[in-house]
């Protein structure tokens, strides 16, 4: 899926993975958040994550983005919430971005190891921008709630090694030097509420641009995205975020 499908399939999304307002503040509870914590979020999306932090917990923050649509509505979110003061949003490739000139208390990226390659490497490259030891790195990774089918990552789009199990992927966060002291964890309702809204989101975009030339892209797309998270992602596919630590 294109940047520009993401873009407007999540439209109306304030959060931009399968979790519910209630498991982001809780997220932030399990973090111990207070305020004169720093936070440097990669790939941020719409920003949502720090602004209600900031707004909640009083910390700062700077969150990056590649996407030009995503960034301007974290700071019209940022100004929604009066936390404008307290939250930075760069437009850059999160994987790029220099974080080895940076220090902070939490580093996260939730739900785009891409970034890094992969699981691993996303975490690798977050420790650089680490204060110590005491520092918080948050990861959300999509995980594999029982073996799929081996058609299942083919129709998910994903290869058969980008994802493990719940026990596997703890196992690649430990592989790294990092302890996980807590996870919140998505469930098939959060899901339904990510997934489900893009296909209306994306309908009504269709009906009110027939003629847009991203069109044709996204009428099949509605139809693959509706038949394989029915058939397979709500069935075999889980995501958390991990809350991690130094050893």
């Amino acid at each position: 899926m294109s940047l520009a499908l993401h873009e407007i399939a999540e439209t109306h999304h304030h959060i931009l993975n399968p979790f519910t307002e209630d498991k982001l503040l809780l997220l932030g509870e399990v973090c111990h958040l207070r305020p004169g914590l720093t936070q440097l979020d990669l790939a941020c999306g719409k920003g949502e994550m720090l602004c209600r932090w900031a707004e909640r917990w009083g910390i700062t923050g700077v969150g990056v983005d590649i996407s030009s649509v995503f960034i301007p509505a974290a700071q019209a979110r940022a100004q929604a919430l009066n936390v404008s003061d307290k939250v930075t949003f760069v437009q850059a490739d999160a994987g790029q971005y220099p974080q080895e000139y940076h220090e902070f208390d939490i580093v996260s990226c939730i739900g785009a190891t891409w970034i890094g390659g992969g699981l691993v490497g996303t975490l690798e490259l977050m420790k650089k921008a680490i204060k110590g030891r005491d520092s918080l790195l948050l990861v959300g990774e999509p995980y594999w709630i029982d073996p799929p089918p081996p058609e299942a990552a083919s129709a998910l789009g994903v290869g058969d090694e980008d994802y493990t199990s719940l026990a596997g992927t703890l196992e690649r966060i430990q592989s790294t030097g990092l302890e996980v002291i807590e996870m919140v964890l998505a469930n098939p309702d959060s899901w339904d509420r990510y997934e489900a809204s893009q296909w209306r989101t994306v309908s009504d975009w269709l009906r009110e641009n027939p003629e847009h030339p991203l069109a044709a892209e996204l009428r099949p797309w509605i139809q693959q995205n509706q038949r394989v998270y029915v058939q397979y992602g709500r069935r075999y596919f889980g995501w958390g975020v991990f809350v991690t630590r130094l050893v």
